[in-house]
């Protein structure tokens, strides 16, 4: 395994180390835990360690293309690392009550519409690359899922009213452009999916 995968691997492998520090624990004897969990000290390391994920992101395929490490293991693995990073901690901020289930379920439904087509396409021997929508996507769902982790550590600051506006903003300006970057796709390889 060259040295992109590894860090694309090392990507899944932090998701549940975010998560243990957003989600209180289901057991009796964590509360200490728990009380930490509710505390900024926790959103600040649950935040370091997504932003190491994020760039892990951009490092995987950087090394990938300048020492010539592409791979089929790679190809297959670094999209689902990404959607795998991004949908789990929007699935822990729904489990807080942060974000609606609708907002999920959309972007949810525009990665496994873009996976199918896809798919489809290499069944016609065509790759798709990911397209400068699909970049704004992933950097403006990373930036909203950032402003969430923070939010508890900035409402003493700013006020909770506030600081949840700007974080509904995110919200949507992600929304947007999720539907944007599926719409994109949709129309640029229609042809092929109903051919």
């Amino acid at each position: 395994m060259n040295l992109a995968n590894k860090i694309t691997i090392l990507r899944i492998v932090l998701i549940p180390f975010i998560l243990l520090f957003l989600l209180p624990l289901p057991f009796a004897w964590a509360q200490g835990w728990n009380n930490f969990i509710a505390g900024p000290g926790a959103h600040v390391i649950a935040l370091l360690i997504f932003i190491l994920a994020c760039l892990s992101d951009f490092l995987d395929g950087r090394i990938a293309r300048s020492r010539n490490l592409v791979s089929n293991f790679g190809k297959l693995m670094d999209p689902i690392a990404d959607k795998l990073l991004v949908l789990v901690i929007f699935m822990a901020f729904v489990q807080r009550g942060r974000i609606g289930t609708l907002f999920l379920a959309l972007i949810m439904a525009r990665e496994f519409i873009v996976t199918g087509i896809r798919q489809i396409a290499a069944a016609h021997g065509k790759v798709i690359a990911a397209s400068k929508f699909g970049k704004w996507k992933t950097f403006s769902q990373m930036l909203c899922l950032i402003w969430l982790i923070l939010e508890p550590v900035i409402q003493p600051h700013f006020g909770i009213a506030r600081v949840m506006q700007i974080g509904h903003s995110w919200c949507a300006f992600a929304l947007i452009m999720t539907l944007l970057s599926g719409l994109d796709y949709w129309m640029k390889n229609k042809d092929i999916i109903f051919s």
